[in-house]
């Protein structure tokens, strides 16, 4: 029998009977399975008012508020659960992710540790306790836990990419490599290492690695914006401005009001002696500020001094 088949067979048992809570309990499962939210929802409501000492109950309310985008019910209902069955490590994992997605960083330590001590061998636990830290801005926490993570799971493509961006952000760029190259052995479709690696080619003025990882980051996911300024940073610096333009308009017709495309257009207009277009692009790139990423003083500051 399918999920739907069993669905419509339990909601007619509730019409015969809408104190069978058994079957209204396995319905609202089976809804929140099947993508059917506001249903499951109004069932376990139901159910919670009739057992307001049913820990499963609320952490399945928990369930549906998460995946109604309803943070702060979903934080609500797991601590419920925990409060009626303290040693709820299901309910205590998942309060852990919900409150790392409102920001409150010491209550999801405090419930991944809480999972750690009953289970030392969970990873996903450990690497949530890296993903905290990252938010934190706490580095050595964050890889002291993804490296556990991959210690205990080598393929959590997760926890290498992370580790690679840390490493990254503090300058340990051969190691932030070899991460990259970690997960492209894990996930060698993973677009966002292609394009990082190219980023850290760049860096070190190895543009024909860059494009080389810039044209598989682009195969991979070709709406990755990013990917394509650094293309036509690279071409322009290589003095190609044709091609730099042609992947100009390639990125203009994913992102038409991208400030930094305009800005990119512009320099490039600079480059080839074209101060009408210079002028008339940085003007575009002021329009749609909201998409810059230079500052809008220095971009003022640019604009005023293009000869007329």
């Amino acid at each position: 029998m399918s999920k739907l088949d069993k669905i419509e067979e339990l909601q007619n048992l509730l019409r015969e009977d809408s104190q069978n809570f058994q079957a209204r309990r396995q319905l609202a499962v089976l809804l929140t399975d099947c993508g059917f939210n506001e249903e499951a929802l109004k069932n376990l409501i139901y159910l919670s008012k009739t057992f307001d000492d049913d820990s499963g109950i609320f952490y399945n309310l928990g369930i549906v508020y998460e995946k109604l985008k309803n943070l702060k019910k979903a934080k609500e209902s797991y601590q419920k659960a925990i409060e009626i069955e303290p040693e709820a490590i299901d309910a205590i994992y998942n309060l852990g992710l919900v409150c790392t997605d409102l920001g409150e960083f010491e209550t999801a330590i405090n419930c991944f540790e809480k999972v750690i001590s009953t289970d030392a061998d969970d990873s996903n636990s450990y690497f949530n306790l890296g993903l905290v830290y990252f938010k934190m801005g706490d580095y050595p926490k964050a890889l002291e836990n993804f490296q556990i993570t991959v210690d205990l799971n080598d393929d959590d493509i997760y926890a290498h990419f992370y580790m690679a961006n840390i490493f990254k952000e503090i300058g340990m760029n051969e190691d932030a490599r070899q991460e990259f190259n970690k997960v492209l052995e894990i996930s060698p479709d993973y677009s966002w290492a292609y394009y990082n690696l190219a980023v850290l080619d760049y860096e070190n003025s190895d543009f024909d690695s860059a494009l080389a990882n810039l044209n598989k980051t682009i195969e991979f996911n070709p709406a990755d914006v990013e990917a394509y300024k650094v293309l036509i940073k690279i071409y322009a610096k290589m003095g190609n401005y044709d091609y730099a333009n042609d992947i100009l308009k390639q990125a203009m017709e994913i992102s038409p009001n991208n400030g930094d495309l305009y800005y990119f257009s512009g320099r490039l207009a600079a480059l080839q002696g074209n101060n009408e277009n210079y002028r008339a692009n940085l003007q575009n790139a002021l329009k749609n500020y909201k998409t810059l990423s230079m500052s809008v003083p220095a971009l003022k500051t640019e604009l005023s001094k293009i000869p007329m």
